[in-house]
């Protein structure tokens, strides 16, 4: 339950069309409910504008149907990260309008589209084999209500590729820029446009780059003072923020 949903159930209570003991038990579960392996943060919309969302590496796809369907009788959307194939066909079989996306292990329900961000939101991508992390950016970023543009393969190996987009670019918002290697492409992007540059590094690269390390040091250190850094291969971090951002 959201803000919005919690003012339309009083509104209902005022005027009647709802009695005051449906918004009791509407209310019963609030702030938190309890399964026997995990306790659901109900409150958590109102708090802070978005549902809880599912971490699924390690939880067994039992208990991820189990949640996605407990949150899903509280709020219209529900996120699922780090999903495997396995676990997200049991919760399609149970929720038939979920979505899996396979290459990031993502897996969503989007019922309520509401654009919640007063701008467009680019997520940027470094190379091909950073777009598990990009992916997860984009979908968490879309279902936090955003107009998204993608923007992928660009790193400065050809940064001349950069350029060829950057008309899309310049329009954005917020941009969440993805890279791994040596974690260059973010400062690039920052020193070209004046809004805020979310910075996800990647565990892509050789063995120097220590599975990530070289580039979150490097975004670290940028010299663009309008890029902040996110952890190694947290994409839904970084659209997240930027989502919360682009509310502003």
């Amino acid at each position: 339950m959201d803000r919005d949903q919690l003012k339309t159930l009083l509104e209902d209570v005022r005027s009647g069309a709802s009695t005051i003991d449906d918004a009791i038990e509407r209310f019963r579960h609030l702030p938190f409910e309890r399964l026997p392996y995990a306790t659901l943060d109900h409150h958590r919309a109102i708090r802070v504008g978005m549902p809880e969302v599912i971490f699924g590496k390690g939880k067994t796809p039992e208990q991820i149907a189990g949640i996605a369907e407990r949150l899903l009788e509280r709020s219209p959307n529900m996120l699922a990260t780090r999903v495997a194939r396995e676990a997200a066909d049991l919760v399609q079989s149970k929720i038939p309008d979920a979505e899996f996306f396979p290459l990031s292990g993502a897996l969503r329900v989007w019922r309520d589209r509401t654009p919640q961000g007063k701008g467009t939101l680019a997520v940027i991508s470094a190379g091909t084999t950073d777009l598990p992390v990009a992916e997860e950016a984009v979908i968490t970023a879309e279902i936090m209500g955003n107009e998204v543009v993608q923007v992928h393969d660009v790193g400065v190996a050809g940064i001349h590729r950069l350029f060829g987009s950057f008309d899309i670019i310049k329009q954005a918002r917020v941009i969440v820029v993805c890279a791994g290697m040596e974690g260059a492409l973010p400062s690039a992007v920052g020193g070209l446009v004046s809004c805020p540059v979310i910075a996800v590094p990647t565990s892509v690269g050789y063995g120097a780059s220590f599975h990530g390390l070289a580039a979150l040091l490097g975004m670290l250190n940028s010299c663009a003072s309008n890029v902040s850094v996110v952890n190694i291969d947290n994409g839904f971090g970084g659209g997240y923020v930027a989502s919360l951002i682009n509310r502003l």
